[in-house]
């Protein structure tokens, strides 16, 4: 069971309930069916105000932590944005004290700090497309300590239920993971009840449920599609946007997840706000993440997996087999 004494675990569990409340209550209030396609003002808000209200969380509970997060404020502090500011300060206020432009501004700056010894990583939203559609996003929050991942909370509020019972609280789920304790889920808004997490035990790669996205941008479709040939896989595709997959692969409703080199951007490093917390959720729930040559995913290179080559995460039984997979179609 996770030790919830342990302040840094209890910190990162409030620290995503109050963001996921947060980043709701924009998503209720600013996006609507009439919402033009390349409109990014909410997801914008969103992502701020989440890392403002993070930044803020950390500074009075781990005030020496570096934070290494997505979003500056040197855009917010233009006089074009300054309604976008306003916004971002009214949707703080409600969680936060003595908020004004200025301190938001500094909040969201906690998180341009670079990787250290002991560090946060925070992706405030993490999955753009999804959050405007009113599919799937997380808000996705680690602690790394000497290169490895020792806490991961995602809070995912599309994700209606992931518990072994099968129960739908109505606000989405929490998951979190601490190394050495397992990977747990709990629902947002509400006192935690944790139920722990494993990964499914398919060993028939043709039956292997491979996690996809709708957002293609950071994807090799084309390879995925060759890798589920070679695996000779009949199963369905599960599609979700965002670490909220990391979560379904824990949970035992997918056996596969990829992040194969986009042809378009083929030097492309993965972001480790990405990768760390749904990383940890996949391992401790017993599954195997790696890069896409099977090297351990290294966070101590900066704000980047610059050392890791795209993702393949599995629920352990079918890894080598999805690895000998990319060797054979050289993706």
């Amino acid at each position: 069971m996770l030790n919830l004494a342990t302040p840094e675990i209890k910190f990162a569990i409030d620290a995503v309930q109050q963001a996921s409340a947060l980043v709701k209550q924009v998503q209720a209030e600013m996006v609507s069916s009439a919402l033009v396609k390349n409109d990014r003002s909410p997801v914008t808000v969103a992502d701020f105000a989440a890392q403002a209200l993070v930044g803020q969380l950390l500074s009075e509970n781990f005030p020496n932590d570096p934070l290494v997060g997505e979003e500056d404020s040197a855009i917010l502090q233009t006089p074009a944005q300054k309604d976008t500011l306003e916004k971002i300060t009214y949707f703080v206020d409600r969680f936060a004290e003595g908020v004004a432009p200025e301190s938001v501004c500094r909040w969201i700056d906690r998180g341009a700090a670079e990787s250290a010894p002991r560090f946060w990583t925070l992706d405030p939203i993490d999955g753009t497309k999804g959050f405007l559609r009113g599919n799937q996003y997380a808000v996705a929050f680690a602690l790394i300590v000497a290169g490895k991942v020792q806490i991961g909370v995602l809070g995912c509020p599309n994700l209606k239920s992931l518990s072994p019972t099968g129960d739908d609280h109505g606000n989405g789920v929490l998951v979190a993971a601490a190394r050495g304790q397992g990977a747990w889920v709990t629902f947002l808004g509400s006192e935690p009840a944790f139920q722990q997490l494993h990964v499914s035990k398919r060993t028939n790669p043709a039956q292997a449920r491979l996690l996809r996205s709708f957002e293609s941008a950071h994807t090799n479709v084309t390879n995925i599609d060759r890798l589920a040939d070679a695996l000779s896989i009949e199963a369905e595709p599960v599609r979700m946007d965002s670490q909220a997959k990391y979560a379904v692969l824990a949970a035992g409703k997918g056996e596969i997840y990829l992040r194969m080199l986009s042809p378009s951007r083929p030097n492309y490093r993965e972001k480790i706000w990405d990768q760390a917390a749904g990383s940890l959720v996949t391992e401790e729930a017993g599954g195997r993440v790696t890069d896409l040559d099977g090297k351990p995913l290294d966070f101590t290179a900066g704000r980047t997996l610059a050392n890791n080559r795209g993702v393949c995460a599995s629920n352990g039984y079918l890894h080598a087999s999805a690895l000998a997979a990319i060797r054979a179609i050289k993706a």
